[in-house]
């Protein structure tokens, strides 16, 4: 096994986070915060936008099993990357498309993959998605990891959780892990 770890952020880290957990060679997913300014944020700080964290998950994925241009083609399919500080009704610069990169390789695989969703015109208005280096990440509190896992009968899991991991399992079930952790 040859893991790798990426941070990725595309709105909020309770989707993402059941979306990953799905996905066959992803071995690790942490909610938490990264690309801000201030040193151990938390939830409340970061929902204020004063401290420029996006929400996030780290993902640690065996890339000999799942290459990085495929982890990054199941998450531009699981969110917008044309909406800057938005993802849905959920609206704030914690929500905004990033893809924060361990190191030069990430950034020329994240880039390459940009540049083929815009030659392919999949989308009707340009991506957003930022590029840049992790400079540090900070895990979540306790009450936001494995959200969608612990109440799925939630309004937001019902809503907006629900409906991306049925998309990421029609679109993606060749990708999908044989003993999913959420099996809803």
């Amino acid at each position: 096994m040859k893991c790798e770890s990426i941070v990725v952020g595309g709105g909020c880290f309770w989707c993402l986070e059941a979306v990953f957990l799905e996905v066959d060679g992803v071995v690790e997913v942490e909610s938490g915060y990264a690309g801000g300014s201030v040193a151990n944020p938390d939830y409340d700080s970061v929902c204020s936008g004063r401290t420029g964290h996006a929400e996030v998950v780290r993902l640690v994925f065996d890339s000999d099993r799942l290459p990085l241009a495929d982890l990054l083609a199941i998450f531009f399919a699981i969110h917008d990357p044309t909406t800057p500080d938005r993802q849905g009704h959920d609206v704030g610069s914690q929500y905004r498309s990033i893809i924060l990169t361990a190191n030069e390789s990430q950034r020329d695989t994240a880039r390459q993959v940009i540049a083929a969703l815009v030659a392919s015109d999949g989308f009707d208005d340009p991506l957003v998605t930022e590029v840049v280096p992790l400079d540090a990440f900070y895990p979540a509190e306790a009450d936001h990891r494995r959200y969608y896992e612990q109440h799925p009968a939630q309004g937001y899991c019902r809503a907006v959780i629900a409906p991306k991991l049925s998309a990421f399992r029609r679109e993606f079930a060749a990708r999908r892990r044989p003993t999913s952790p959420v099996g809803r």
